[in-house]
Protein backbone atom coordinates (compact mmCIF):
# COMPACT_ATOMS: atom_id res chain seq x y z
CA UNK A 1 0.00 0.00 0.00
CA UNK A 2 1.43 3.37 -1.00
CA UNK A 3 0.15 6.91 -0.73
CA UNK A 4 -0.54 9.48 1.97
CA UNK A 5 -3.12 9.34 4.76
CA UNK A 6 -3.70 11.39 7.91
CA UNK A 7 -5.87 11.68 10.95
CA UNK A 8 -6.32 14.28 13.68
CA UNK A 9 -6.64 13.54 17.38
CA UNK A 10 -7.91 16.09 19.91
CA UNK A 11 -5.56 15.44 22.84
CA UNK A 12 -7.26 18.06 25.03
CA UNK A 13 -10.51 16.09 25.01
CA UNK A 14 -9.19 12.61 24.27
CA UNK A 15 -11.13 12.04 21.06
CA UNK A 16 -10.89 12.15 17.26
CA UNK A 17 -11.10 15.67 15.86
CA UNK A 18 -14.05 15.74 13.47
CA UNK A 19 -14.56 18.62 11.06
CA UNK A 20 -10.95 19.80 10.79
CA UNK A 21 -10.23 21.39 7.40
CA UNK A 22 -7.15 19.79 5.81
CA UNK A 23 -5.27 20.96 2.73
CA UNK A 24 -2.36 19.30 0.93
CA UNK A 25 0.08 21.26 -1.21
CA UNK A 26 2.92 20.20 -3.46
CA UNK A 27 5.99 22.39 -3.15
CA UNK A 28 7.69 21.57 -6.45
CA UNK A 29 7.58 24.29 -9.08
CA UNK A 30 5.72 26.59 -6.72
CA UNK A 31 3.08 25.85 -4.14
CA UNK A 32 0.15 23.98 -5.69
CA UNK A 33 -3.04 22.90 -3.89
CA UNK A 34 -3.62 19.18 -4.46
CA UNK A 35 -6.40 18.35 -2.00
CA UNK A 36 -8.84 20.22 0.21
CA UNK A 37 -10.94 18.09 2.54
CA UNK A 38 -12.27 17.74 6.07
CA UNK A 39 -11.90 15.07 8.75
CA UNK A 40 -14.81 12.73 9.47
CA UNK A 41 -16.20 11.56 12.84
CA UNK A 42 -13.15 9.30 13.29
CA UNK A 43 -10.76 12.23 12.73
CA UNK A 44 -9.68 10.78 9.38
CA UNK A 45 -10.26 11.85 5.82
CA UNK A 46 -12.73 9.72 3.86
CA UNK A 47 -10.17 9.13 1.11
CA UNK A 48 -6.36 9.05 1.15
CA UNK A 49 -4.86 12.49 0.58
CA UNK A 50 -2.78 10.93 -2.18
CA UNK A 51 -3.35 7.52 -3.73
CA UNK A 52 -0.31 5.47 -4.73
CA UNK A 53 -0.32 6.58 -8.36
CA UNK A 54 -0.50 10.28 -7.40
CA UNK A 55 2.35 10.27 -4.86
CA UNK A 56 5.54 11.62 -6.38
CA UNK A 57 8.92 12.08 -4.73
CA UNK A 58 8.51 15.66 -3.62
CA UNK A 59 8.18 18.10 -0.76
CA UNK A 60 4.62 18.51 0.54
CA UNK A 61 2.80 20.71 3.01
CA UNK A 62 -0.17 19.60 5.08
CA UNK A 63 -2.31 22.35 6.58
CA UNK A 64 -4.75 21.71 9.42
CA UNK A 65 -7.17 24.45 10.58
CA UNK A 66 -6.90 23.47 14.22
CA UNK A 67 -7.76 26.90 15.68
CA UNK A 68 -11.14 26.87 13.95
CA UNK A 69 -11.74 23.33 15.21
CA UNK A 70 -11.07 24.19 18.86
CA UNK A 71 -13.17 27.36 18.61
CA UNK A 72 -16.07 25.23 17.29
CA UNK A 73 -15.66 22.93 20.32
CA UNK A 74 -16.10 25.85 22.72
CA UNK A 75 -12.52 25.64 23.96
CA UNK A 76 -11.23 28.54 26.00
CA UNK A 77 -8.74 30.15 23.62
CA UNK A 78 -6.40 33.09 23.69
CA UNK A 79 -7.31 36.08 21.52
CA UNK A 80 -5.97 35.51 18.94
CA UNK A 81 -5.72 31.72 19.34
CA UNK A 82 -2.18 30.47 20.00
CA UNK A 83 -2.53 27.82 17.27
CA UNK A 84 -4.43 28.65 14.12
CA UNK A 85 -3.32 26.69 11.08
CA UNK A 86 -0.78 23.95 11.77
CA UNK A 87 1.57 23.38 8.82
CA UNK A 88 3.58 20.19 8.48
CA UNK A 89 6.24 20.16 5.76
CA UNK A 90 7.57 16.76 4.80
CA UNK A 91 9.42 15.06 1.96
CA UNK A 92 7.82 11.93 0.57
CA UNK A 93 9.09 9.28 -1.82
CA UNK A 94 7.14 7.67 -4.65
CA UNK A 95 6.14 4.06 -4.01
CA UNK A 96 6.04 4.41 -0.22
CA UNK A 97 3.14 4.72 2.22
CA UNK A 98 3.04 7.64 4.63
CA UNK A 99 0.59 8.20 7.44
CA UNK A 100 1.02 11.64 9.03
CA UNK A 101 -1.21 12.08 12.08
CA UNK A 102 -1.69 15.33 13.98
CA UNK A 103 -2.18 15.23 17.75
CA UNK A 104 -3.34 18.64 18.91
CA UNK A 105 -4.63 20.75 21.77
CA UNK A 106 -5.27 24.52 21.70
CA UNK A 107 -1.71 25.01 23.00
CA UNK A 108 0.45 22.33 21.38
CA UNK A 109 0.73 19.72 18.67
CA UNK A 110 2.90 16.80 17.60
CA UNK A 111 3.19 14.55 14.60
CA UNK A 112 5.12 11.50 13.49
CA UNK A 113 5.41 9.13 10.57
CA UNK A 114 2.84 6.49 11.35
CA UNK A 115 2.15 3.20 9.67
Amino acid sequence: MAGLTTHVLDTANGCPAAGVAVRLYSSSGGRQLLVSTCTNSDGRTDQPLLKADALETDSYELEFDIGTYFASQGAELADPPFLDTVVIRCCLKKGKHYHVPLLASPWSYSTYRGS
